[in-house]
């Protein structure tokens, strides 16, 4: 029982701590209408696992993180340049590279099973995630590599809050918007890559996108944003992870997606600002406002023409007696 409390403290813990880290980073990915960037990443960055896997032999956290990592970051340069060289649509040459890495990852993760190495065991977590499996050492390379992540942010938060909301100004001050961009996109690929063992490259992409989307519907100001969409990433991360561990076979990885799915369809429902359900009431509100005038308005034009009709009757009576 000890062991079981302990085991879900690390693995809570650690899924809370990917939730800030994403729903922080994934913000700028949202109001960069780049919220596939994240899927593409996610799923560039298996091929990296296996080489490093294949390179060293060992599945040591921080080694096929930075083989992810490398990995995910060479796939969105790619993504970058393909946009910026060729007449090819951004939306394409996601889908091109994105299947293309993801495609020779499969290929080298099946090598690796067939080459019956005992120490391969485990690698396949990376495709669809196990965040129970989560260890002290695990923890503590997402805490610091994230924690690492959430500074460069916070040192360049005005250059990167030009980057996203004003490019061109952005470029006529003489801000270096191509080392910028890059250094946002490092900045996701490293908050995707450590969530891979989690929840895994399929479904990395939502913890990016769906806690800054819900975030998105409670404010307008970046930076508000940024901690409501962290607090709604660690919240989903805890909430998963116990609600897992409350039912036997229930993965964590998914669990935890769908509380941040929840998270979105709340604040489509609540939010002060956009929400579905105060829209409906200010609809309401303002249709009975506008019949209430309309009908004084009415009533004021009758009222007018009765006035007029009894301030012309005199007069039309003395010109028909003349």
């Amino acid at each position: 029982m000890h062991t079981l409390n302990y085991t879900l403290i690390v693995v809570g813990i650690g899924s809370a701590l990917l939730g800030i880290i994403s729903g922080a980073l994934g913000t700028y990915a949202v109001l960069r209408r780049q919220s596939l960037l994240g899927d593409a990443i996610s799923h560039a960055a298996l091929p990296g696992i296996a080489l490093a896997f294949l390179l060293t032999g060992s599945k040591t956290p921080l080694i096929l993180v930075f083989g992810a990592a490398m990995a995910g970051w060479v796939g969105t340069l790619l993504i970058l340049s393909i946009v910026k060289l060729t007449r090819i649509k951004y939306d394409s040459a996601l889908g091109l590279v994105l299947s293309t890495f993801f495609g020779f990852g499969l290929v080298l993760h099946t090598l690796i099973q067939r080459n019956g190495n005992a120490n391969q065991a485990g690698l396949d977590t990376f495709l669809f995630g196990q965040a129970a499996s989560l260890l002290e050492r695990d923890v503590l390379t997402i805490g610091i590599l994230g924690g690492i992540a959430l500074l460069i942010m916070s040192l360049f938060w005005k250059e990167l809050k030009l980057l996203v909301f004003d490019e061109g100004f952005a470029t006529s001050i003489g801000l270096p918007v191509r080392a910028l961009d890059i250094l946002l996109t490092s900045l996701l690929t490293v908050a995707i890559v450590l969530g891979l063992q989690a929840v895994g490259a399929v479904l990395m992409s939502a913890m990016l996108v769906a806690p800054a989307v819900a975030a998105r519907q409670w404010t307008d100001r970046l930076g508000h944003m940024v901690l409501i969409a962290a607090l709604f990433g660690a919240i989903a991360g805890v909430s998963g992870t116990v609600l897992s561990s409350s039912a036997s076979r229930l993965p964590t990885g998914p669990t935890i997606v769908l509380c941040a799915t929840l998270f979105v369809g709340f604040s489509f429902a609540l939010a002060p600002n956009r929400g579905l359900v105060w829209h409906w009431v200010r609809h309401r509100r303002d249709k009975e406002h506008l019949k209430l005038a309309a009908s004084r308005s009415v009533k004021e034009i009758w009222k007018r023409k009765e006035l007029t009709r009894l301030q012309s009757t005199p007069t039309d009576k003395y010109i028909s007696k003349k």
